[in-house]
């Protein structure tokens, strides 16, 4: 994991989970910018994601316990689409809301792997 993506992650998930919820809860339905920043949010998932397959291989591998890195790494990518599939099912206010929610869990999971790859816990 490199630290400073990490924290791009984190901080386009909240500010994408923060608008969801907010435009869900004034009533907007899910649209182009809801659903596109939970896309946004999975395609950096999976940067990091090949990032944090390379990084063993070239000598730099986690600190911590690399199995449940690796399960909370193939958990968070199962998030948006996930929420992303629901939004697109229920054409609802509420979907919006649950993109928001999707994305803040992705926004969790994210550090806490960051927690998990350094030891920090």
């Amino acid at each position: 994991m490199i630290e400073w993506f990490m924290w791009v992650q984190l901080t386009v998930a909240v500010v994408a989970g923060l608008f969801a919820v907010v435009v869900g809860l004034i009533g907007w339905k899910p649209n182009d910018y809801t659903v596109g920043s939970l896309a946004l949010i999975e395609l950096l998932l999976v940067a990091q994601g090949v990032v944090s397959l390379v990084l063993p291989a070239v000598g730099s591998p986690p600190q911590g316990n690399g199995l449940e890195f690796g399960v909370y790494a193939v958990s968070v990518l199962l998030v948006p689409p996930a929420a992303i599939l629901w939004a697109l099912v229920d054409r609802t206010r509420w979907s919006t809301v649950v993109l928001g929610a999707g994305a803040f869990t992705v926004a969790v999971m994210v550090y806490r792997m960051y927690q998990i790859w350094f030891a920090l816990n």
